[in-house]
């Protein structure tokens, strides 16, 4: 019986060792990376167009030096190699420290007493769309995404306040020591931010869920506010809508209408609908990210469930959930999960790996799909998102200004949505921190982006 004990071990072992490899050589405290790495020069890191992003140079000396060209324009995005690692630099590091260059390639770098050439990391990254994000966001922080939402390819991934990854280690010592610093911190992934009305998109769905057939035919005389007992909602900015109809609520992001329709809904089913959208559940991304969170239940208090229903209280998302979620409403309701790596090849060009796209699954019907997308083509035509109408080309999308302290009027700029509406090809997702109005600040952004892909 030991016997046995010990050889199914023994098996375990060497199946878990072989179906398990990346992440046991990737993990910190495998000496195996020091071996690769005295054997192999660390592999490049490329753009969707071949522009190199992160490349290892050595000195005369002999000693390497990891080299980032586009300094802080990749930062978040390409990550680091030293001090620990982040970003593609940890994505693709399994790939970065092995070496695939043909045998004879090898018998030349033995003879010549040099290392062998790493394999190189293809991204899915755009270097123009990259640029156009980084400047558009400018002085602010916050968080840009852009992905196809067809195949869940990462296009650009801006976050800000960024760094330079050339100086990384000398700026380490300086950043542990300043425990308020977020300069690390991919705001992308990382960062959990109220989602203000961008939240109504998931209110929205709800509400058609639980009123198929009725819900065009809603209708709310809007004063600027809503008031249940003591609890109380205001419109931004106190704005008085009228009478209005579902489609128009969503458009003009009436906080009044909304309050009154979360409280029509069904908690139960409310609370499957979030789980659904991955709401405090792990999201399919290879990436260390924040999981979002908001609470539904049953007989919750009215003024809690009137602040959920327009995106406020302690509900908290990151903004690549949001652009998970619009990616989804783009594609018919079918997600396909967010990747960064597109191939890996040796030094001769011959592809080692190809990553293909996959599929996540469906977050919602294809016909919930389609009016999600009418309900934001509307923000654009008639509603908040109105500095998209009048283009070459067709947009819908979602604004919101999140409030996220006790002062008034202190709220974060947020925009998610795709473009051309009627056939997606990206989709964008923006917070700009304490700027106020979506419309106003996140909006123009997202058309400058918009602009760089389609035109």
């Amino acid at each position: 019986m030991f016997v046995l004990v010990f050889l199914g071990m023994m098996g375990y072992i060497c199946h878990f060792a072989v179906t398990n490899e990346q992440t046991l050589i990737n993990n910190s405290y495998n000496a195996r990376q020091g071996m690769l790495l005295a054997q192999n020069r660390r592999g490049n890191i490329y753009s969707n167009d071949g522009t190199i992003l992160a490349e290892t140079k050595t000195e005369e000396d002999g000693t390497e030096r990891r080299v980032y060209p586009y300094a802080n324009l990749f930062a978040h995005a390409v990550g680091y190699s030293t001090n620990g690692k982040m970003g593609v630099e940890a994505l693709g590091n399994y790939y970065l420290i092995n070496s695939n260059e043909p045998i004879s390639n090898k018998v030349s770098a033995d003879m010549a007493g040099t290392k062998y050439a790493g394999d190189s990391v293809y991204t899915t990254l755009d270097m123009e769309l990259q640029e156009v994000a980084y400047n558009a966001l400018g002085v602010y922080k916050g968080a840009v995404i852009v992905t196809e939402p067809s195949t869940g390819k990462i296009l650009a991934m801006v976050s800000k306040p960024d760094f330079d990854p050339n100086n990384i280690d000398s700026m380490w010592e300086t950043l542990l020591a300043d425990e308020e610093s977020s300069v690390l911190l991919n705001r992308v992934t990382q960062g959990m931010y109220p989602p203000g009305s961008t939240f109504k998109i998931v209110t929205a769905l709800q509400y058609i869920r639980e009123n198929t057939d009725s819900y065009s035919g809603y209708r709310y005389n809007c004063a600027g506010s809503y008031q249940s007992g003591e609890d109380r909602i205001n419109c931004y900015h106190g704005t008085s809508h009228g009478s209005i109809d579902f489609k128009e609520s969503f458009a003009k992001s009436c906080n009044a209408s909304f309050a009154n329709i979360g409280l029509s809904l069904n908690e139960i089913s409310f609370a499957k609908t979030l789980k659904d959208l991955l709401f405090n559940e792990e999201l399919p991304l290879e990436t260390a990210y924040s999981q979002s969170k908001v609470t539904v239940e049953e007989d919750m208090a009215t003024a809690d469930m009137m602040q959920v229903s327009i995106g406020q209280g302690t509900t908290q998302i990151s903004p690549i959930h949001l652009n998970m979620i619009t990616c989804a409403i783009a594609n018919d309701g079918k997600l396909m999960k967010p990747y960064m790596i597109d191939r890996v090849e040796n030094s001769e060009g011959t592809v080692i790996k190809q990553f293909s796209t996959s599929s996540y699954g469906n977050l919602m019907t294809e016909n919930e799909a389609s009016i999600l997308t009418e309900l934001m083509e509307e923000v654009v035509e008639s509603g908040t998102g109105r500095k998209l109408a009048g283009l070459s080309y067709t947009a819908a999308g979602k604004t919101g200004s999140a409030e996220y302290n006790t002062v008034k009027g202190d709220s974060h700029a947020w925009f998610t949505g795709f473009a051309p509406a009627e056939n997606p090809q990206v989709c964008v997702t923006i917070i700009v921190e304490g700027a106020g109005s979506g419309g106003d600040f996140a909006v123009p952004i997202a058309k400058r982006i918009f602009d760089a892909y389609l035109e």
